[in-house]
């Protein structure tokens, strides 16, 4: 393959004096890398792939990173990436010890803030500008925001407060009509009345040139008929969203259109007041089956050829409590189901489909969704919240104000708990045990199968208080036993049982369980015998027998699929001494930290907690707490006045 023109590229400064059919075919070029890319390692195909030509517009009008260009979410930056410096380590995306799927200040002084969830870039564009600003410090500050994620109350608090101070920020509404899933809201209505002025502004500006080229009365007339024009778009195309939150409102344009998208940004710097700029683009532009279903190719594992995420190979867990609150649902007139923006990959399309008056997505407003879950409970539904647990982060005041204070009976359930594959920092789910286990009155599960999940959100509909369910992004453990024991507050099951009393028993919550059972196994080739407990429930240890279990084994491993710091391995550990139980205890939870993009298997691997890792570890403490007992035997022997 002979070279290219994206071979050269390994700056902004690199593409400012390319000619029209250069850009042209750079953006091709660019296309065809993430394409092959993401068709190697995973990763966010369809927005990238809808945002290469304003990318190359913010990269050739402003000066990164004296001008800072800011991405809401992050997920839409590959271009961005290509663009500034980090073109030959491209195919490292997303792999361990390769480039983030985000943008990562640690990677490159052209990453301006480490986002990964929605409705950010404005917050943080407008306390840049203002911090330049204040340290008397040269740069614009341009923050991209989705059209989805203006349905973020963080975005909306942000607009409002930007527009009614004084301030240059220009934002930009990357307008592809397609989040993940289809946007919800007046918002989202607002931008396609906005959207469909694109044809009036065309005409408008033509018409315009004719009316103040007319002889003798050209310029008054076109004054009057300018005012008039404003009232007949703000009547019938509803611009006024921006311009009543303070900023000059520019658009809607082509967003794949690179010379009018260059010639808008000049003309946004030249207003010198907050701008906002309305920019239509097709997420998945370049491909024709992104652009045909851009849900699907919204994320894409690694394949043959590029696709959606093959969700459908073994039983999902998300699959499992899909089809089990569709079978709850139907016994129970009370459930409501409630999505924020996330109805495919939280398993609800199956239970909209049926139950379509029953089912409510809020957008992208978390906070929103729990807080509107705790009003239908106070009318005496019973809400099902299905939220992904990194953006369960975003709720803590809402589940504690609103929900456990009251004792509302709101069923919060959180897919992808535990190690995320790929997405690296902003996405992993370990850190809502340590965030939630000690909300008063809220009882926090972990079931590991298929059927677990279905007996866990039984339970969860006869309590009176709120509950929240969590499991991992995998597939349930073919290997582990049917268990179908009903749940009970506070207590686990047996896994493994020996038939004579083991001296080791491994307690797992969450996702580690095949991991376990695989790691006893090891230690009873070793001759070394140990039970395996799964604890079920994060919360309620106290009354439930477990204290009286513990002090039956000499050591006991505890191991969960969350961070060790204020996660329940303290609570269990801080049990122990409370209770002054006679055994050793380890604790191989997740460090504290936040782990990297790399595969689930890497990252337990790295922190030993795949199979050999546990082996490893629990037989050195094993063998280590076996030395300490004769040490201890001979001391006692020698005091009682034998010779050593």
């Amino acid at each position: 393959m002979g070279k290219t023109l994206l071979d050269n590229i390994d700056s902004p400064e690199d593409i400012k004096n390319l000619s029209s059919q250069e850009l042209s075919q750079l953006a091709g070029e660019i296309r065809e890398l993430i394409i092959s890319t993401t068709k190697a390692n995973g990763g966010h195909l369809a927005s990238n792939l809808g945002a290469v030509e304003l990318t190359l517009a913010l990269h050739r009008v402003f000066e990164s990173p004296k001008d800072k260009i800011l991405w809401d979410v992050g997920h839409q930056a590959y271009t961005h990436k290509i663009l500034t410096g980090r073109r030959k380590d491209f195919t490292t995306l997303r792999k361990m010890g390769g480039i983030s799927g985000f943008p990562r200040r640690e990677e490159s002084p052209h990453d301006i803030t480490d986002p990964g969830h929605a409705s950010t870039s404005v917050s943080s564009g407008i306390g840049i500008k203002k911090g330049l600003d204040i340290k008397g410090e040269e740069g614009r500050v341009v923050s991209i925001i989705g059209d989805g994620a203006l349905t973020g109350g963080l975005a909306l608090e942000a607009l409002n407060f930007s527009g009614h101070i004084p301030n240059n920020l220009i934002v930009i509404v990357n307008d592809n009509s397609m989040s993940i899933d289809k946007n919800v809201g007046a918002i989202s209505s607002s931008l396609s009345r906005m959207a469909a002025a694109g044809g009036y502004v065309h005409f408008s500006q033509t018409f315009d040139k004719i009316i103040y080229h007319i002889p003798l009365i050209g310029k008054p007339f076109f004054r009057f008929y300018n005012r008039l024009k404003k009232g007949f778009k703000s009547i019938f195309y509803g611009d006024g969203l921006f311009n009543e939150l303070g900023f000059k409102y520019i658009g809607p344009i082509d967003g794949h259109n690179l010379p009018l998208l260059e010639k808008m940004l000049h003309r946004a710097i030249e207003v010198n007041r907050p701008v906002v700029i309305h920019v239509k683009t097709i997420k998945g532009k370049g491909s024709d089956l992104a652009e045909e279903d851009p849900a699907s190719y919204h994320g894409v594992s690694p394949k043959v050829t590029p696709g959606p995420s093959d969700v459908k190979s073994g039983v999902r867990l998300t699959s499992a409590f899909s089809e089990a609150l569709v079978e709850v649902g139907k016994k129970n007139p009370d459930i409501v189901a409630i999505t924020a923006a996330m109805k495919e990959g939280t398993g609800l399309a199956a239970f909209q489909e049926q139950n379509p008056q029953r089912f409510f997505d809020v957008g992208i407003a978390e906070g929103h969704g729990v807080t509107f879950a705790a009003g239908l409970a106070i009318t005496g539904l019973r809400p099902v919240v299905a939220i992904y647990s990194t953006f369960m982060q975003r709720v803590v005041d809402q589940v504690i104000h609103d929900v456990a204070i009251p004792k509302l009976p709101v069923i919060f359930v959180l897919d992808r708990a535990g190690l995320i594959p790929g997405d690296g920092e902003t996405h992993q789910g370990l850190y809502d045990m340590a965030l939630f286990r000690s909300v008063p009155g809220l009882d926090v599960l972990a079931p590991v199968t298929g059927c677990e999940i279905k007996r866990a959100l039984e339970w969860a509909e006869q309590q009176d208080h709120p509950v929240m369910i969590r499991y991992s992004k995998m597939a349930s453990p073919e290997e582990l036993p049917p268990y179908d024991e009903p749940f009970e507050q506070g207590k686990g099951v047996y896994l493994v049982k020996r038939e004579t009393q083991a001296p080791i028993l491994f307690v797992t919550l969450g996702g580690l369980a095949d991991q376990v059972l695989a790691a006893s196994e090891l230690l009873r080739k070793e001759s070394v015998e140990s039970d395996v407990y799964n604890l079920r429930f994060a919360t309620s240890l106290e009354s439930s027998g477990m204290t009286d279990l513990l002090a039956d084994y000499d050591l006991v491993v505890f191991l969960e699929e969350g961070v060790k710091q204020g996660g329940a391995g303290e609570y269990l550990a801080s049990l122990i001494l409370e209770k002054e139980i006679p055994v050793n205890f380890m604790n191989l939870s997740v460090p504290n930290g936040f782990p990297p993009a790399a595969t689930r298997e890497e990252l337990m691997a790295s922190y030993g907690l795949d199979s050999q890792g546990i082996f490893n570890r629990t037989l050195d403490k094993w063998q280590s707490y076996r030395f300490r007992k004769v040490v201890d035997q001979v001391k006692n022997d020698s005091w009682e006045g034998k010779k050593i």
